[in-house]
Parts: structure tokens; C-alpha cells; sequence
């Protein structure tokens, strides 16, 4: 028998690099154990085909227990059950619902309403430069998504600083700061959605109130609300993505050169940046829903299964020379994990698409000669084992 690897969350080799350290585990054995600080074991498929299958896996379900509950009050935990806790029937009407709100034509559709935003926050960043540099994280690709999500819902301009205070508590990914601003999304949700009950715009919640299905079935105001939560907390992927991109643009000047003599591999080269460097590193954890061999090892009836992201979209049995960044790569029949796959495969992956290659096609017209800012890249990179993302991005900026 294969002998499993282990994984420490907790080793800085694993989170400086965890590409590596998946990478190893990935030619060691298409199944490691993931050791997680205060969450004990839990299983971790590297290898893509394996990967792939789990996720499409009704032996292994999504739940309450998959995810981290903040401190919150009790009135706003019926909003926080979002579809990714759903399986079976309730997955499958809501997502029958929804899903054709977010299809790729819709989201192309959405793009003339995401430029002016983008190109409003790159008009801003001068005056927020300090010596000649400014943090394109902060002051750009953090906010960028909030900014969307409020004009994809309807959120008023007033309110829209608001919002953004939200989002940038959201980006926190937990603590006090994360849990306190959760009341407040929750009542103006139901603010946003009572409005639009009364009078219709254009907009994403209006759509959803129009939208009937054939059998009758409508969404009811609680489950738009949840809807808005779970378009704040998918928020976060674009910001990290965008950041990880220029970062990795920067540092690979081939590929952004390729990228500035024909921005018409724009939709390839985000497909390869979230292949190559997407924020998520590992899966939402499933349960196993009955005893089940998987990668070889008999995984025991509600045991947690996850997929190492990081290994699986660099397996060299899915990818041609995998660990090499390369914008022009054509799609072949293995498509990257990073907005999973199956039924829980992201819902809002088609408008993260558009608003990347939105970002970065602005951004390569903005800074014809786009570099990162003098100083030490030492605490750039947060050491975080389930995002791979940057704690700011300095850029040199000119007023």
C-alpha cells in the first residue's frame, strides 16, 4: 500500500509554498492527510481525476458543519445557509432559479457596467500614493468587487460606502470585525430587497423577483437575502485573483509582454492565472456520506474530504508541463478546479471571469510600464493555508 504523506497547516515550508508541498504530496500518492490547527485530520485528494470525481460525488456531501460559523446573532443565521450547504433537491431548485442570472452571456452582458467602475478606482489610485507608490490591493482590487455586487443588486450610491466598509470586513475572513459587519449586511439585504418589492430597476434582485418558473416556484426575500450574502463572501475571488495575477504578470515580464501585444488572450490568460495561481488552495470539506475507497484508503462514514486546488490543477497527468505559466494555453480537456466542479461548481465564476479581464485590460492601459513598488516583499504574502493571497501590492504610480 502507497504510504499517505502528511500535511501540516501549520509548517511555514507548506504555507510559503504550498504548490510545492502539494506538488510533493501529489507525486507521493493521489491521497494525503491534511492536519489542520484546530480542526484535527481531514483528507486531501492531489491528483486531478480523482479530484474531479469527488467533486461530482453524491457519497460526499456539502453541509452546515463544512463551513466556520461566526458569533453572530441568532436572527441572522437563517440568512447564512447559503446553496453551497444544499444538496439534492433543495441544491437543485434553488440553483434552477438562480442560475440563469449568472450565465456567460449575462455576465458579457454586465461588462459595460464594470468598466467605468474600474476605471474610476485606477483614476483614484494617484491620490492614494505615498512616495510614489500606492497598493493597488487596497485601494483597487478589494474594493473592485463590492463595487460590482452593489451595482449588480441595486444597492443605492448613498449606501454604496457603506458597502464597502463591508466588504473590506468580509475580506478579514474572520474575527470581530468580520462578525459585526454580518447584522448589518443581513438588514440592508432585506432593505435592498423590500425596495425592489416596491419598485423595480435594473438590476439582479429585481430580475430574481420577476422570475417565475414554469411550476410557479419563486424565490422567497429570505433566500434573495441569502443570495446577497453569498455574492459578498464570492467577492472575495476576484480580489485575490486579480492581485495574484499582476503579481505573477510582474514577475514573469514574458507573459505580460505576449499579454500587451494581443490582449485578445485575455480570456485564456485568466482561465491560466486561476489555474496557476487561483486564491482557493483547498475545497470546501464534504462528508462522506457512507464508508467509501477513494485514492485507495477506505475513508470512513462522515470523515471530512477535501482537494488540494494547489496539486490538482499542476498534475502533470492533466496539464503539459504544468508548473509553467503560459497565458496562451489552449483549453484541453482538463479545465482547471478553481471554481470547483459538479453541481456546487461556483455560480458566479462567469461574472469573476468578465471582471478579471476587465480589471487587467484596464490595468495594461493604465500602466503602460506596470511595475511593482521598491521595498521588501517580506509580509506580502499572507500566510494563510486556505487562500493564497497578498496582504497589500505596492505598484509605482505617477500623479
Amino acid at each position: 500500500m502507497t504510504e499517505i504523506p502528511d500535511i501540516d497547516l501549520t509548517n511555514l515550508e507548506v504555507l510559503r509554498d504550498p504548490f510545492a508541498a502539494y506538488g510533493r504530496a501529489r507525486e507521493r500518492a493521489p491521497l494525503a492527510r491534511i492536519l489542520a490547527p484546530g480542526l484535527g485530520t481531514m483528507w486531501a485528494l492531489t491528483r486531478y481525476d480523482g479530484a474531479k470525481a469527488m467533486l461530482s460525488d453524491p457519497r460526499f456531501e456539502l453541509n452546515a458543519d463544512s463551513y466556520m460559523r461566526p458569533d453572530v446573532p441568532e436572527s441572522c443565521l437563517v440568512y447564512m445557509r447559503t446553496m453551497q450547504e444544499m444538496e439534492g433537491p433543495e441544491h437543485a431548485r434553488l440553483r434552477r432559479l438562480v442560475a440563469p442570472a449568472f450565465t456567460a452571456r449575462r455576465a458579457a452582458e454586465f461588462r459595460p457596467r464594470i468598466e467605468p467602475i474600474v476605471q474610476r478606482l485606477l483614476n483614484d489610485l494617484p491620490g492614494h500614493a505615498e512616495q510614489g507608490a500606492a497598493d493597488l490591493l487596497q485601494h483597487f482590487a478589494r474594493p473592485l468587487p463590492m463595487e460590482v455586487i452593489c451595482e449588480l443588486v441595486g444597492i443605492p450610491e448613498p449606501d454604496r460606502p457603506r458597502w464597502s466598509e463591508y466588504g473590506a470586513a468580509i475580506a478579514t475572513g474572520a474575527g470581530q470585525r468580520f462578525a459585526e459587519a454580518i447584522p448589518n449586511i443581513m438588514e440592508d439585504a432585506k432593505a435592498a430587497v423590500a425596495r425592489r418589492r416596491a419598485e423595480a430597476g435594473d438590476d439582479l434582485l429585481s430580475d430574481l423577483i420577476r422570475t417565475q418558473a414554469e411550476d410557479g416556484d419563486r424565490l422567497t426575500d429570505t433566500e434573495m437575502v441569502t443570495l446577497v450574502w453569498q455574492l459578498v463572501l464570492a467577492g472575495q475571488t476576484p480580489t485575490n485573483l486579480i492581485a495574484n495575477a499582476v503579481d505573477v504578470l510582474v514577475s514573469h515580464p514574458d507573459q505580460l509582454a505576449a499579454l500587451r501585444d494581443d490582449t485578445g488572450l485575455m480570456p485564456r490568460a485568466v482561465e491560466e492565472l486561476m489555474r496557476w495561481c487561483g486564491p482557493q488552495l483547498l475545497s470546501i470539506p464534504r462528508y462522506a456520506r457512507e464508508d467509501a475507497e477513494i485514492g485507495g484508503v477506505l475513508v470512513r462514514t462522515g470523515e471530512r474530504v477535501t482537494v488540494a486546488i494547489a496539486a490538482a490543477n499542476r498534475d502533470p497527468r492533466a496539464f503539459t508541463d504544468p508548473d509553467r505559466l503560459d497565458i496562451g494555453r489552449a483549453a484541453g480537456p482538463a479545465g482547471h478546479l478553481g471554481f470547483a466542479h459538479g453541481p456546487h461548481f461556483c455560480l458566479g465564476a462567469s461574472l469573476a471571469r468578465v471582471q478579471t479581464e476587465v480589471a487587467l485590460m484596464a490595468l495594461l492601459r493604465h500602466f503602460p510600464d506596470l511595475a511593482l513598488a521598491d521595498g521588501p516583499e517580506e509580509g506580502r504574502r499572507a500566510l494563510d493555508p486556505g487562500t493564497w493571497r497578498l496582504t497589500s501590492l505596492p505598484v509605482a504610480v505617477h500623479a
